[in-house]
């Protein structure tokens, strides 16, 4: 099944917020999904196991540069 999801990442707590938004979309990037980014989120398109995955992935890997918010809106209606 195809789905999208909307994210976006908030460090916190951090003096450089960058190296945080970096391991995100650089997860984002190794991973078989379509990647669009903006300037307050990410729309991520592809097979649902590799989304899940690769979100799993981005997670862990940016709460390592310290405390992070992620969100996560889901769909397999849109963008349709």
């Amino acid at each position: 099944m195809i789905v999208s999801a909307q994210i976006s990442l908030y460090p916190l707590r951090q003096e450089e917020l960058s190296p945080a938004i970096r391991e995100l979309q650089a997860t984002l990037a190794g991973a078989a999904l379509e990647i669009t980014p903006g300037p307050m989120s990410t729309l991520v398109t592809g097979e649902a196991g590799a989304l899940f995955d690769a979100l799993k992935a981005a997670f862990l890997r940016a709460a390592a540069t310290g405390h992070v918010v992620m969100t996560v809106t889901v769909s397999n209606a849109c963008p349709a």
